[in-house]
């Protein structure tokens, strides 16, 4: 195996692999628990890409690597990522930020209050954390992911990729947000859920294929 590597420390999360024999690509989206994956399959992948390059966009894996691997590899790989119920999501952010340890940039800040952070425009830096539909949706729409898999389904997301990859793996439990408190409350949801209704329809679309989807399967 050549492996070509950007590497971080053997313990940072959030890297895109690439697994030439399973001609596959693993797209991290933040705070979608893919730590765990990360370093279970990090003796697989034959190319890692980190740091500043961590968290490539599905467009910008389809505008940039795709091309690249087609060049230098004559490789097409299938693209997979985990997304995660946006409220979800949004509280894993929260609690990330309000945990002491990381110097919380968001003390005595309530949900709620993060969560109308959050929508706002621009959003402050303190609730700058981007959106799963903008992270796995090119411009027009589009979502060309081959494999987009509910986080919910945990069981169903290690079985396809033990099979995948033909062996049993094993997924060690990485980077758990602190377990605070954080209510949202039905206004304060609603509005979300309108701010973000593109991303609820697609979390909604995984959900209802089962907790594994491919956008683009007719």
């Amino acid at each position: 195996m050549v492996q070509a590597i950007v590497r971080a420390t053997q313990t940072q999360a959030k890297t895109v692999q690439i697994y030439f024999k399973q001609n596959l690509a693993f797209l991290a989206v933040p705070k979608t628990g893919t730590t765990a994956y990360e370093m279970a399959l990090r003796g697989e992948a034959d190319i890692i890409f980190a740091k500043r390059r961590k968290h490539m966009t599905a467009g910008q894996f389809q505008r940039r690597m795709m091309p690249f691997l087609k060049g230098f590899y004559d490789l097409e790989p299938e693209r997979m990522a985990i997304m995660r119920d946006p409220i979800e999501q949004i509280r894993s952010w929260y609690r990330y930020r309000t945990d002491p340890k990381r110097n919380s940039r968001t003390e005595g800040l309530s949900f709620d209050e993060f969560v109308l952070a959050t929508m706002q425009d621009p959003e402050p830096p303190l609730a700058a954390i981007g959106s799963q539909y903008g992270f796995l949706t090119m411009a027009d729409g589009h979502q060309p992911l081959e494999h987009l898999f509910a986080y919910g389904h945990q069981n169903l997301i290690r079985g396809w990729l033990s099979d995948r990859f033909g062996k049993d793996l094993k997924f060690p439990e990485k980077n758990v947000s602190p377990d605070r408190p954080a209510p949202l409350s039905p206004k304060v949801e609603h509005r979300l859920r309108q701010a973000r209704a593109a991303e609820f329809e697609l979390y909604d679309r995984i959900l209802q294929a089962g907790g594994h989807l491919n956008p683009n399967k007719r």
